[in-house]
């Protein structure tokens, strides 16, 4: 089915696949940003939900001990105690009306913090110009989580801007080029027998999933879990070892009739230590838990593996969704839970 062209776009009806293969674009959008000046900058706080948190999460990932001071991110109303006048908030809400980041921006302000705001609009951009805050846009017309490295591409200048790690605006670019090829094997034209995104999501479906990543990929597998999520309306979980180790594993340890599927993302670049939890956990688990599905992470570099990975997982999540036999840009049930919410 995945295949056929017309039964594809029976359900396609968004250009979710033209969405998902754009996304590399978005790494070479240029931002400009008026940064304020922090003395003594000492941490940095984002308050973001659902896909305008993700950027955040990507650059932790990304850039790891290369950052040489704190970044937090909110998932809620609740400021940090320790946040006040050496603090950096950027309130990032793809839409501009996300309650809890506007909540936060309130409360930013009464602690004299210095702020940047990232979104396309909405009310935070009126607050913005009306409060003289820092703003940068960044364009609109998709849904958040297809945004995501609009939002890399603006976190990664303002990280530059302040002097914090150099040249990572110039590697998300130079990787834009190396990304747009990589994909080639996963759109729609490539036949399923050559086409790893259609093998996966013909494996998946009819499945709750749970996802596996180490440390160099735990994003990526968030990432997929939330794609699953949203775009195939599935659902999924993901955990990151070594953590599952010491928790979820043993949940793994008797037979037991499941319909779950099993995925794991595995990189190069991980520690040797790791790799032997992967190979140890699933020869114990043998019989127990589903044969997991592997994918190993294409690219010489983190930041390749993990680009590559992700847009994979998009992929796949779309072909699941048609699969599924719905459109996967569409959340028809978070717009009705915000207009129950008021």
């Amino acid at each position: 089915m995945l295949d056929e062209p017309n039964y594809i776009a029976q359900f396609d009806r968004s250009n979710g696949l033209g969405m998902i293969a754009g996304q590399a674009d978005q790494l070479r959008h240029q931002f400009e940003v008026e940064a304020p000046v922090v003395a003594d900058l000492r941490n940095i706080v984002l308050a973001g939900m659902g896909g305008s948190a993700l950027a955040a999460e990507f650059i932790r990932s990304w850039l790891g001990d290369r950052l040489p001071i704190p970044f937090e991110i909110v998932r809620d109303y609740t400021m940090p105690a320790y946040v006040g006048e050496h603090t950096l908030i950027i309130a990032s809400s793809y839409s501009g009306n996300t309650e809890e980041t506007l909540s936060f921006l309130d409360q930013a302000e009464k602690f004299k913090s210095h702020i940047i705001i990232i979104t396309s609009g909405g009310k935070l951009s009126e607050l913005a110009e009306s409060r003289g805050h820092a703003l940068m846009t960044v364009p609109t017309g998709l849904q958040p989580r297809l945004a995501v490295f609009y939002s890399v591409k603006a976190l990664a200048t303002v990280i530059e801007h302040l002097g914090l790690v150099d040249g990572i605006t110039d590697e998300l670019e130079t990787n834009a080029e190396w990304l747009l090829e990589e994909i080639n094997s996963f759109i729609a034209t490539v036949p399923e027998a050559d086409n790893i995104a259609k093998q996966v999501a013909k494996r998946l479906v009819g499945h709750p999933i749970v996802v596996y990543g180490g440390p160099s990929l735990a994003f990526p597998a968030m990432k997929w879990k939330i794609d699953i999520n949203e775009n195939a309306k599935n659902v999924a979980f993901w955990n990151q070892v070594p953590e599952y180790n010491h928790n979820e594993f043993i949940g793994w340890a008797h037979p037991k009739d499941t319909l779950l599927q099993v995925v794991q993302l595995q990189s190069s670049l991980d520690g040797e230590r790791v790799k032997k939890r992967f190979e140890v956990s699933n020869k114990l688990l043998s019989g127990t838990m589903p044969a997991p599905i592997i994918v190993e992470a294409h690219g010489q570099t983190k930041l390749q593996q993990m680009l590559w990975t992700l847009l994979l997982g998009d992929f796949i999540s779309a072909y699941l969704a048609f699969l599924n036999k719905i459109d996967p840009i569409p959340v028809e049930l978070i717009e009705k839970l915000k207009k129950e919410l008021g």
